[in-house]
């Protein structure tokens, strides 16, 4: 039922998540319970990552900094995003009221623009560490790393802020199905009316892809400089141990972009996929890295994994003593 809010403007009271159409009664608590542990692995593994920088003086370094920024990253989303759909699996409650809906589109879009923006911080530190490592110590500090992670948390608020008071200038007249297992802008625009959807939904896009493409490019020059500088090594254990202190940035940047990239060219070339299918594929490319991002940390990071190493090696010791 639409609540009038003013002349030619209506808002249904809430929204109705749809989570996957085609899944059946039976499957709704095996399903809950995944998602209820995606979401006890993320918050423990990234919370684990922050307490453990945070503890260990050695590891307070520019490269770990962004470490904790990413974490906490990731841990914000999956809060936003996880509780309501494990509610409607669990509880049958897949109702969402309407500032929640947006509240939650908000969070949506702008921890993935500052995710995009955290890997292209992470990206200028791998750049300058090794294609210009004698200015390291001077360009890349704690205080200058901070200043920029900063930066990527404050440079969305303002275009996010812009995306959701253009929906809001919508009518929401149609199904008030979120077909989502979250409120997104797609999703939440689908089900809008009124002259001015299209201008809202491409300017929606224009804003996604700056902040989507623009890092990437960034991004993309970095490694290919990096992959440049490494090849022209004459050592070959140069090389490796050059290599060895990118790979967890190589390997958290492709599991946030090529999903995504893979969904957005599918779709251009005209691949359609089946609503539960592309459901799917878009929690995999949101809630798998939160959830692995942490086991990157500390197996493909040498300082973080040789402290955790000698910290398992004191407890085994104290308790034998």
């Amino acid at each position: 039922m639409a609540l009038l809010i003013a002349p030619n403007i209506s808002r249904p009271e809430s929204f109705h998540i749809l989570g996957f159409p085609g899944l059946p009664l039976q499957y709704y608590a095996p399903v809950s319970a995944l998602f209820f542990f995606i979401y006890l692995t993320t918050a423990a593994g990234n919370v684990f990552i922050l307490a453990f920088v945070i503890c260990q003086k050695s590891l307070q370094k520019p490269s770990y900094i962004v470490f904790c920024h990413l974490a906490l990253n990731d841990l914000t989303f999956s809060t936003f995003t996880l509780p309501k759909i494990i509610a409607k699996y669990w509880f049958g409650d897949g109702d969402i009221s309407f500032n929640a809906c947006f509240t939650q589109m908000f969070m949506v879009h702008y921890l993935g623009s500052v995710m995009s923006f955290l890997l292209l911080v992470m990206a200028l530190d791998r750049f300058i560490a090794v294609c210009v490592p004698l200015r390291y110590p001077v360009l890349i500090t704690n205080n200058i790393i901070s200043v920029l992670c900063g930066f990527a948390w404050f440079i969305p608020v303002p275009l996010m802020v812009t995306i959701v008071l253009h929906a809001l200038t919508l009518s929401y007249c149609k199904y008030n199905t979120i077909a989502q297992c979250y409120c997104d802008h797609i999703s939440l625009t689908n089900q809008g009316c009124g002259v001015n959807l299209r201008e809202v939904q491409v300017t929606a896009l224009c804003i996604a892809m700056l902040c989507l493409l623009l890092p990437l490019a960034f991004i993309l020059f970095s490694y290919a400089s990096i992959i440049v500088v490494i090849l022209r090594m004459s050592s070959s254990s140069g090389r490796k141990k050059t290599l060895s202190t990118c790979t967890p940035q190589i390997f958290i940047t492709c599991l946030f972009y090529l999903p995504r990239c893979f969904v957005y060219v599918a779709s251009t070339v005209g691949f359609s996929f089946s609503l539960d299918i592309r459901i799917l594929l878009i929690l995999l490319y949101s809630l798998l890295p939160p959830a692995l991002n942490p086991l990157i940390y500390c197996f493909k990071t040498r300082d973080i994994k040789l402290n955790l190493m000698r910290k398992l090696k004191m407890s085994r010791v104290a308790i034998e003593i």
